[in-house]
Parts: C-alpha cells; sequence; structure tokens
C-alpha cells in the first residue's frame, strides 16, 4: 500500500500537472470506486465544472479543495471563487493516476476519468480495486463522513508529533512498538516498510514492547522517523509495490532501503543477516545485531 512519502509524491506531481484543471466530464468506470455519494450520478454531477484548486495530504489521503470553475471568463488565480466542497481520495493497495494529454481507451483496469475541456484526461487506475474516492459537498466534513480520514493521529512532521507526545501515547502500552507505529490513530501516514526502516534506523528492535521504550530511544525513534520519510520523499517513494507517480514511474527508495525485503542478505552496518518474522499480521524485517 503507497505510504505517506508516495502519496506525498503523487500530491505533489498533481499539483504541478493540474494546473487549472476545470472538470468538465467525469466517467466512473467502477461503481464501487465511488465511496460517497452513495448515488455516482451525483458524484459526477457534484464534480462537474470544478476547478481542482488545491492538493493536499492527510496521512494517507490526498485531499483536493475544488472551486467553481464554469465561468470561462473567469480570471486565474480563482481565490475567491466559490467553494464546491473536496474530493478525497485513498489509493489503498494499487491505485494511481496516469495524465493523458491525447485520447486512448482506457485499460480494463481504469476506475473513473476526469476530463478538461481540451479533452485532457486525468485518470485513476486501480488493479486490485480497493481504492476509494469521496465527493465531499461544501457544508460537510470530509473528517467527518470518512471515519479514517477524521480518525488520524498527527502528521510525523507536525509539530504534534513530538518527543513528549510521543512518550505519552506508548508508555503504557504493551503491544509491540512495530504494532504503534502501524496505527494510524497514533501517527498518520507510517505503514510497513517505513515502521521497518525507521526502527532500524533507532536501533530498535520491532517486536519489543512499546512502554520498555526509553527516553532517549524514543528521542532517536522520532527523528528516526522524520529522517526516513524525508528521503524517502527525495527519492519519489518505494519500488517495492505497484505504485505509480503521475508520470508512470516507480520510487527509487527501494533502492536504499536497509531491512525491509532484505531478508537473509547483509546488514549494511554490521554484516549479519537481517532476519524477517510476522507481527500483527505483517512481515517485518530487522538486524539481530544492530536492533536492541
Amino acid at each position: 500500500m503507497p505510504e505517506l512519502p508516495e502519496v506525498e509524491t503523487v500530491r505533489r506531481g498533481l499539483e504541478k500537472k493540474l494546473n487549472n484543471f476545470i472538470i468538465k466530464k467525469v466517467e466512473v468506470c467502477r461503481d464501487s470506486t465511488v465511496a460517497f455519494p452513495t448515488n455516482k450520478e451525483e458524484f459526477i454531477k457534484g464534480l462537474r465544472n470544478s476547478l481542482i484548486y488545491k492538493w493536499d495530504r492527510r496521512g494517507k489521503y490526498l485531499i483536493a479543495e475544488l472551486k467553481e470553475g464554469q465561468n470561462e471568463n473567469t480570471q486565474f488565480p480563482l481565490e475567491n471563487s466559490k467553494n464546491k466542497g473536496f474530493l478525497v481520495v485513498h489509493l489503498r493497495m494499487t491505485g494511481y493516476f496516469k495524465f493523458m494529454d491525447n485520447s486512448t481507451p482506457p485499460c480494463k483496469h481504469t476506475r473513473i476519468r476526469f476530463f478538461d475541456e481540451n479533452n485532457n484526461e486525468l485518470r485513476y487506475i486501480d488493479v486490485r480495486s480497493f481504492g476509494q474516492m469521496w465527493w465531499i459537498k461544501q457544508g460537510l466534513s470530509p473528517n467527518k463522513i470518512i471515519k479514517g480520514l477524521g480518525s488520524l493521529g498527527p502528521e510525523p512532521f507536525s509539530k504534534d508529533f513530538d518527543t513528549k507526545y510521543l512518550k505519552k501515547v506508548i508508555s503504557k502500552r504493551t503491544k509491540s512498538i512495530k504494532a504503534i507505529l502501524l496505527d494510524q490513530t497514533i501517527v498518520a501516514g507510517i505503514g510497513n516498510i517505513y515502521a521497518d526502516e525507521s526502527l532500524y534506523n533507532a536501533g530498535i528492535l520491532p517486536f519489543r514492547e512499546a512502554q520498555t521504550i526509553r527516553m532517549n530511544e524514543i528521542v532517536k525513534l522520532r527523528e528516526s522517523i522524520v529522517t526516513v520519510l524525508e528521503k524517502s520523499i527525495g527519492s519519489g517513494g518505494t519500488t517495492f509495490s505497484d505504485f505509480r507517480d503521475l508520470e508512470g514511474d516507480n520510487g527509487n527508495f527501494g533502492l536504499h532501503t536497509n531491512v525491509y525485503r532484505r531478508t537473509g542478505k547483509e546488514c549494511h552496518k554490521c554484516g549479519n543477516l537481517i532476519e524477517r518474522q510476522k507481527i500483527t499480521g505483517r512481515s517485518t524485517h530487522w538486524c539481530p545485531k544492530c536492533q536492541k
């Protein structure tokens, strides 16, 4: 599943590519991709003539702020234009966007197509079809409509995600520290890859009980999370999934992982072999010597 760095990479690509993109036509190829409203015709009608004004990210969710864009004589920018709500997207396992400036037939995994007046297309493709979209009209709260969005913990790069907060949320928990990092209500956006890499960078065994993590380790863990995520964003995400950016390319972070998907290979630091075991149903990778 795309994690924070992959979703942030997509957000930046959408923001750069869809400059003044006004949705003139929406084609829903798979009804189940539309999570809200339940009526796909209402989804289509709500998005039609909407300017995709700004893209934000919250955890693994993409959030497009929409403005009224039906007046052809309207001058850009449209800061003062009427708000038309939000388009929210969760890519799940295999979802990705592709921008196309030439008309080509959709592949069998195409789920939703957005067209502007010049017939440029933003195509949403999802092999496993777990991804979802919501059109939240003006006046409704995305956090209330989308349960997962409303329950997210702080962003790893935010001032709220500090050592004081991290100590508070793990100090009395008996769950593994790996399970804690995967809990989106505790910290938003971290998944399997970056939990493993952050714990390796901090020198902490993934199956240690969270309450056993000492304060000096908490400081290092927070720093490691931020560092690992920043490096991955700089590399355009990871290559270990079906993730594609807007141009259809994989990310490069997978080339630089220390433990993830390196079972049986030598640790870059000590030379010991990387081990693998499942924790809360997720494959977990670590170095038995470098992590304590």
